[in-house]
């Protein structure tokens, strides 16, 4: 023997580079090696020494190696190495149809893909799918998944949108219930437009009676609003859950005069939740699609929390507002007492010169005093009405003037200067703090965004967070995570004054 690979055939394939070194004898002088590749030669080399080869093979294909040596004697002699086979295509995987649109069934032969490799040729019985986890009995979207991997390790995977649609029979049914109710309401508007012109070319001529008991439309649907408002405000008070919750929400009755209590504004945000759900049940039935699970929940979660967020930003206003007329009121009963005017002669001046709910409360109090009620008592009743720290903190000051006695004159101008500098504190806080505000702002939208964009591009992509269970978890963690961040850089950037 002239010679030896340290590798003399690989027969089974593999997806890595082949390293083979040829050692020829010690009676060896010089040898020529060449390279097959699938029987063509590619490669000759001749060795004019008595030397180790390294050859590398790294590339798709089955390899022979032939060695043609020469000894000291000038005899020649010929090594042939076995097979090295090399693969690193992957297989190619035949699914039936890219995109599937079916009724809800019970049969899941409509799923089917094939498998071939260049070497293995058939793959069908190495193929991995996750036919088991589709419910294609239910309406919505799922993805089926076909893996496959041959011989050398080279895997391969192909996907199918498949669409469940709901039948037909239901969406007709709820199409025809629609298209009946929205026909009802337009004949309903034509009327009423119909009797407004008729009322607005007779009311020249007609004599109006000292009493009109006429309810308008908006009028009608308030009525209709309050009812419903009554019917689950009944229900709630059962629950404590209820309870607690209705006394957070107790603060924004002052901006909601529809709403008398807390329990009304949670009964308002499921009303409103349930119109939301409505309305996106109609929008599905004229795209001849049902409102999966998923979607109803997320529709009407969005629905209960639009309540919310209308009395807050009202809310927000309204404080300010509140606190600006306070300011105001303030400013003008300290100008009232340098004039020489007592607290009643104030309270009147304010309650005829600022408006809004300050206005109206001065009002309230002139009235309170003119009745026979003590001045300290008045303002008392006035600090926990209007909920202020600024007029709990005037009602204290008022309280220890009329036990002790003291100059009014200082202390109000005391109380002016300190809700002034407050307000200017406030001011300058929100100032400095505006780019860290903006900053957050910024990164609580960027999930959305992001998710936004990514659906445009490729309406598919975030499907497996809902159509598979490990995406509904990973889901759940998501928002949980959202959640808490949102909270903890609410606490981080509050600042109380």
């Amino acid at each position: 023997m002239n010679g030896k690979f340290d590798i003399q055939s690989i027969d089974k394939p593999t997806n890595q580079n082949i390293t083979i070194v040829f050692t020829p004898s010690l009676n060896v002088s010089s040898y020529t090696y060449i390279v097959y590749k699938n029987d063509i030669p590619i490669y000759t080399k001749n060795i004019l020494e008595n030397k180790s080869e390294t050859i590398l093979l790294k590339e798709t294909g089955i390899y022979k190696i032939s060695v043609q040596t020469k000894n000291l004697n000038g005899l020649t002699d010929e090594i042939n190495s076995g097979q090295y086979i090399i693969d690193k295509e992957k297989p190619k995987i035949n699914i039936n149809q890219t995109k599937i649109i079916s009724k809800p069934t019970n049969n899941k032969n409509i799923l089917s893909c094939q498998a071939t490799d260049n070497y293995s040729k058939n793959l069908n019985s190495k193929i991995t799918t996750n036919i088991d986890s589709l419910t294609l009995n239910k309406p919505g979207n799922y993805t089926y998944t076909c893996t496959v991997q041959d011989e050398a390790g080279n895997e391969a995977t192909a996907q199918s949108l498949i669409q469940i649609e709901p039948h037909s029979a239901s969406i007709y049914v709820i199409q025809y219930t629609c298209l009946i109710i929205a026909f009802l309401l337009i004949i309903r508007i034509i009327k009423i437009f119909k009797v407004l012109k008729l009322d607005e070319r007779l009311e020249p001529y007609i004599i109006k009676p000292l009493k009109n008991d006429t309810v308008s439309t908006s009028e009608k649907l308030k009525k209709i609003y309050q009812e419903f408002l009554e019917m689950f405000t009944k229900y709630l008070k059962k629950s404590a859950f209820a309870s607690k919750y209705a006394k957070k929400l107790d603060k924004y009755t002052s901006v909601s005069p529809i709403h008398k209590t807390g329990y009304d504004i949670i009964s308002g945000k499921i009303i409103i939740a349930c119109l939301f759900t409505l309305m996106a049940i109609i929008i599905k039935a004229f795209q001849f699609k049902l409102l999966g699970s998923a979607e109803t929940l997320g529709v009407f979660i969005l629905g209960f929390f639009v309540l919310d967020i209308y009395l807050f930003a009202k809310y927000k206003v309204f404080r300010w507002n509140l606190e600006n007329d306070f300011i105001a009121a303030i400013t003008i009963m300290n100008n009232s007492f340098k004039s020489g005017r007592s607290i009643t002669q104030a309270i009147e001046i304010v309650s005829t010169e600022v408006g809004g709910t300050i206005g109206a409360e001065f009002k309230r109090m002139n009235l309170e005093l003119l009745y026979g009620l003590d001045i300290s008592q008045v303002f008392k009743r006035f600090s926990e009405r209007v909920k202020l720290e600024e007029a709990t903190y005037l009602t204290a000051s008022l309280t220890i003037l009329n036990k002790t006695g003291g100059d009014i004159i200082k202390v109000f101008s005391s109380i002016e200067r300190s809700l002034f500098d407050k307000r200017k504190l406030r001011l300058e806080l929100k100032s400095l703090t505006s780019g860290s505000r903006i900053i957050v702002y910024v990164l609580l939208g960027i999930p959305f965004f992001f998710v936004l964009v990514i659906s445009l591009i490729n309406p598919g992509y975030f499907l497996p967070f809902i159509t598979t269970d490990i995406g509904r978890i990973l889901l759940i963690f998501m928002i949980i995570y959202y959640i808490i961040f949102v909270v903890v850089v609410k606490k981080i950037m509050k600042v109380v004054i």
